[in-house]
This record gives C-alpha cells, structure tokens and sequence, in this order.
C-alpha cells in the first residue's frame, strides 16, 4: 500500500481566520503549508515564526511556488479575483465565506471554476459538524415528520474594541451580513432551501449606523416558516459556537440554539434533544418524552480540512460547493434588503438582477 504524499498548500491571508486554517494544515499529516501571502508588515514575522515563505503579493505566490491547492481566506471583497486567479491556475481551492461580496460577482466565480473544472469548497465549516449532520440525516429521514417551524438565536456580547475598526460601525459590518450567514446556511442545509425574508433591525443598543439587533422571518421552499432573533449586545450561551463546542478560541456551554419543529416532533440541537409523543397519535394533552441523538463528537475544522483534501485530489465531491455557497449568500443579502427597505425579499429577487 503507498503513501500519498501530503498535500501542498499556498495560505492566501494572515488574519484571524487565515491564522487558525494555518494551524490545522500544520497540525496534519496528509498536508503541509508551503507558503503564505499578506501584504500586512506583521504577516512577515508571522511566516517566519512558521517557517514558510512570505509573499506580499499572492500572485507572485502563485505563480513561483509549487502548489497543489489553496486556503483563500482574504478580506471579503478579494474573493473573487483570488479565486479566478486559483482557476486560471487550475488550483483547486478552499474558499473562506463569503463566496463573495454580492451574487453577480459569485456567480462569475462559480461560473469560471465549474467550466475550467477546478474543485472548490466553500468554507461554512458548520456542515462538517456532526450534529448539523445528523440533524440534516433525521429531517430527510423523515423522523420529525413534514418540518413546520424552524428557530434559532444567535446572541453575544462583542467587546468594545471589536468595533475599533471604523468598516465594523458601517452598514455591511454587522451581525447580519458578518455572523448569520452562518446560521442561513445551517438552517438551510438542515431544512431545505429558503424561498423569502422578512426582518427587521435596530441599532438602538450602540447607536452605529450598523444594525446590533435583527429580528428574521424565513420562508422556506418546503412551505415551513422560521424566525430568528440576533444581537451582538445580548449576553449568552445561545449562539451555536458557543453550544456545540466546535469553535476554536471560545469556551463550551451545553445548550441548544436551534429548534427544528415537524409533525412528528422538535429536534433541539446541537445538545441533539428529539421531542415527541409517546405514541403517534399523541397530543398536546399527552406527556412528551425525549430521546437522544447522539453522533459521535469529531472537529467541524478538522473535518472541512479533510473534506478539502479529499476535493482537491479528486476523490470527493465538496461539502460546500460554490454554487451552494452562493445560494446561502443570496439568502444573506436578501435579510440585509428586507431590513433596510422594511418589505418581504425573494432570494430570487438577488439572482434576477445578475
């Protein structure tokens, strides 16, 4: 039996994110960091403190290094021109979300890699997560029976300084469009596609031109409804990275932060909690019981990564592909739309301007 050798990869930004993905790829074995490109004066120690070459421009990366694929975690708006140049290249490519900063502009992503057949995977790391797997598995198992309602939270508290940086007090700075898209994806791969938005949002609390506070209304294609209430001034354990224990640099509180309501019964998640009636002609006269679903805990990080390994040489279909991606972004911005101009957006109102 051989041994592939491990896969090389270029690191496209040193930030927050492009930081943790340069951990993992360090820590395992079936890939190793070649290089990384940051045009930032501390991203220079930064690759020296790893031992890998520092670029400040990463077509000059690209095009010198020899590499089998890429982590593109740049700021928002440079997603598409790195990752044309990544196809140019026909390097397949990890995506950080966004796929992009509007629809038209992933679409010509999306496009370009699918017609050059260059692999990409979309960063929304939550799907590699064992209990939205699950949760996924038991609704197209039919085990909540037709799903009716959806709800969800997502409320911190950030700290003072995170708004430090002046784009975090603008509009497109705030939770929707940073934080929710998150959770948009989750709901839709856990209960289908979303067909309209409503919300509204409130910037009461700090008094920025962003939003602080939302309040969502989700139609789904199916014809279920969801809500989902957000705030990043609100003190809790209810935000999925916190609950589920899958995020890197925060502390883990057992609790749920998503209700998936069919006829059949309530899947509470990520603590996996399935409520019901004890026989199925129950009511609500009747005692509930609760049962468990337990999937075996593993790294939603860890698993994207090999997920992206696996994508890269070919073997696998991606978890996220772009034009999956790219439906959750539309949902994003639909959100955003519905809030600021206080009316019901179809998602298919973003696609229609492309």
């Amino acid at each position: 039996m051989t041994t592939k050798p491990p896969l090389r990869i270029g690191l496209l930004g040193a930030g927050l994110i492009g930081r943790e993905h340069a951990t993992l790829v360090l820590k395992h074995p079936g890939t190793v960091l070649v290089a990384l490109a940051d045009p930032s004066p501390e991203a220079v120690g930064y690759a020296a403190s790893l031992g890998v070459p520092h670029y400040a421009s990463y077509l000059e990366m690209l095009d010198k290094e020899a590499l089998d694929a890429v982590i593109v975690a740049l700021p928002n708006a440079l997603h598409v021109e790195a990752g044309l140049a990544c196809v140019e290249r026909q390097l397949p490519m990890l995506m950080e979300k966004p796929i992009a900063e509007n629809v038209a502009a992933a679409m010509r992503l999306v496009d370009a890699a699918e017609a050059a057949g260059v692999p990409m995977l979309v960063g929304h790391h939550r799907r590699h997560s064992p209990d939205i797997r699950e949760a996924r598995r038991a609704v197209q198992a039919g085990e909540l029976g037709d799903i009716v309602a959806v709800n969800g939270m997502w409320l911190v508290k950030k700290q003072d300084r995170y708004f430090d940086a002046a784009w975090r007090r603008q509009p497109g700075g705030g939770p929707m469009l940073i934080n929710l898209i998150h959770d948009i994806d989750c709901l839709r791969y856990m209960c289908g596609d979303i067909e309209s938005v409503q919300a509204i949002a409130s910037s009461q609390a700090r008094g920025f031109a962003v939003e602080d506070t939302a309040a969502v209304i989700f139609r789904f294609t199916s014809g279920a409804l969801g809500t989902f209430m957000m705030s990043d001034v609100v003190p809790s354990p209810f935000t999925y990275d916190v609950t589920s224990g899958q995020a890197l640099y925060f502390h883990h509180e057992p609790e749920n932060c998503y209700y998936i309501g069919g006829r059949k019964g309530t899947l509470a998640l990520p603590m996996m909690h399935l409520w019901g009636h004890e026989t199925a002609d129950g009511d609500w006269r009747d005692r509930t019981v609760r049962r468990g679903l337990q999937p075996v805990f593993s790294s939603a990080y860890v698993n994207q990564l090999e997920n992206f390994i696996a994508v890269a040489r070919r073997e696998a279909e991606p978890v996220v592909p772009g034009r999956d991606a790219m439906q959750t972004l539309a949902v994003t911005l639909a959100v955003d739309r519905a809030a600021r101009e206080g009316r019901p957006v179809p998602v298919a109102e973003l696609f229609a301007e492309t």
